[in-house]
């Protein structure tokens, strides 16, 4: 296999680095420590595997889940662990321990997954996940997310650092373009697959991508960069909250005093007042999620009404909001 050129390994170095840098909110590391790489087989995948086995030699493990959703799957994975012996890179296939079915398969893969990895991760002790998630993929998500009409958080798209389920998990190839990894790869003389889900029209991500690829107007390494910034602004959005949480919480049945705050602190302390008063007193249903709507109620609390959401009912006093649980609805 043709080793990869020094300024591609070194440019996989310190965009680490700083992804790590920032995931630890310090101004920049030394070491990156012991880190696990999720490798499907394709392209993408398979460039991370081979700059980090170079960028870090002896630091690296790697995994291959092994949905058990095509037939192919299990000979892709052998074939990752034939890679990874060649690199000289400890590896495991992950099979999920029931089938996956159901709707949304493709969000259901994708949380069998994530749980199978970190699970992994733990195990292995690393410091950290990679997943090899790129420039295309981030414009990609902003484009899907910018059609669902999503906030701040959601049009931050994919995050570079972030945790799941208690593990740091990494993308520090969010600024390289899906064909300069595939032309790494191919010039490495690596093997890989593609997936053909990737091509099936059926998937909303497909159709995004086949619209970014017929509009050459449209730079996706600009488009990824705007969510970065989106990013960077949810952060500081986020703390803000957070600080404000601290000072107006004060309990159920206490004031939350936050009217003179902008709509979407308000939004975003109303959602947190939410989870808070349905946890403490374990109410299940309706659901709520961070995606379920509440505008309706936080137009109805700046017109000075009270309103029942989510099992809750918010009363507008002069000084600020109370929160109760909700009566049971009657009969007829």
């Amino acid at each position: 296999m043709t080793p990869l050129p020094a300024a591609a390994v070194a440019r996989f170095a310190d965009d680490l680095r700083c992804v790590v840098a920032r995931a630890h909110a310090v101004a920049a590391v030394e070491r990156v420590g012991r880190v696990a790489v999720a490798v499907s087989g394709g392209p993408d995948s398979v460039a991370l595997l081979l700059l980090a086995a170079t960028a870090m030699p002896g630091e690296v493990v790697a995994a291959t889940v092994d949905h058990r959703l095509r037939a192919a799957g299990a000979d892709e994975a052998a074939t990752v662990a034939a890679l990874c012996e060649r690199l000289g890179v400890p590896h495991a296939t992950l099979v999920p321990a029931a089938p996956i079915a159901g709707s949304s398969l493709q969000r259901r893969a994708r949380e069998a997954r994530y749980a199978l990895l970190t699970d992994w991760a733990a195990r292995e002790r690393v410091d950290a996940l990679l997943t090899a998630h790129h420039a295309d993929d981030q414009a990609e998500t902003l484009l899907m997310r910018l059609n669902r009409a999503s906030g701040l958080a959601g049009l931050s798209a994919i995050r570079a650092a972030r945790r799941e389920r208690g593990t740091l998990l990494l993308r520090p190839l969010l600024a390289w373009r899906r064909a300069e990894l595939r032309a790494l790869v191919e010039a490495a003389g690596a093997t890989f697959v593609d997936d053909p889900s990737n091509a099936d029209p059926r998937h909303d991500r497909t159709r995004v991508r086949a619209a970014l690829a017929a509009t050459p107007a449209l730079d996706p390494a600009a488009l990824a960069a705007s969510a970065g910034y989106l990013a960077e602004a949810e952060e500081v959005i986020a703390r803000l909250t957070e600080r404000l949480w601290g000072e107006h919480w004060h309990g159920p049945d206490r004031l939350l005093a936050v009217g003179d705050e902008p709509r979407e602190l308000r939004r975003r302390l109303l959602r947190r007042a939410l989870h808070a008063i349905r946890a403490q007193h374990a109410i299940v249903r309706p659901a709520f999620t961070d995606s379920s709507n509440i505008e309706p109620l936080l137009d109805a609390l700046e017109a000075r009404c009270g309103a029942t959401h989510a099992g809750v009912k918010v009363e507008v006093h002069e000084e600020g909001w109370v929160f109760r649980v909700a009566p049971p609805r009657r009969s007829l």
